[in-house]
């Protein structure tokens, strides 16, 4: 299987949706503020297979200081096969020169993040304001 990878923030809103959706996340609902939202993101990597997107990463900076990731997200027929980690690899390599890049993980994606370099830290909790479900 041949995934190709992209450095691109022009998605067409019902390609947004089906891969929101596929892993069950309530941005999928509104495929044309994700559109809009990306064209905004400082860095999005995408993951197509056979002009399928099946895989993306998006993060926002400050130019130089500090990067988050915001999506990570791979439809799960394609899960387990390193695009994830693939991605997340491209964006370390976008970030390399900031002081420091940052994400929210869930308990059950803590030990992926681990293997790509990401630690947790006792001191820190993520906090949020959001009407979204997922």
């Amino acid at each position: 299987m041949e995934i190709t990878y992209q450095d691109t923030k022009d998605f067409e809103p019902a390609q947004l949706q089906q891969l929101f959706l596929s892993v069950e996340w309530s941005s999928g609902h509104y495929p044309k503020r994700l559109a809009d939202a990306m064209k905004n993101y400082g860095s999005v990597f995408s993951a197509w297979h056979e002009g399928q997107l099946v895989g993306l990463i998006s993060s926002m900076d400050d130019g130089g200081m500090t990067a988050y990731i915001h999506y990570l997200l791979v439809n799960p027929d394609y899960q387990s096969l390193g695009i994830g980690k693939e991605l997340v690899a491209r964006t370390k390599r976008h970030y390399k020169d900031y002081l420091r890049v940052v994400l929210i993980a869930y308990d059950k994606e803590k030990a992926f993040y681990e293997r790509c370099g990401f630690s947790a830290h006792a001191d820190k909790l993520p906090m949020m304001i959001t009407s979204l479900w997922t």
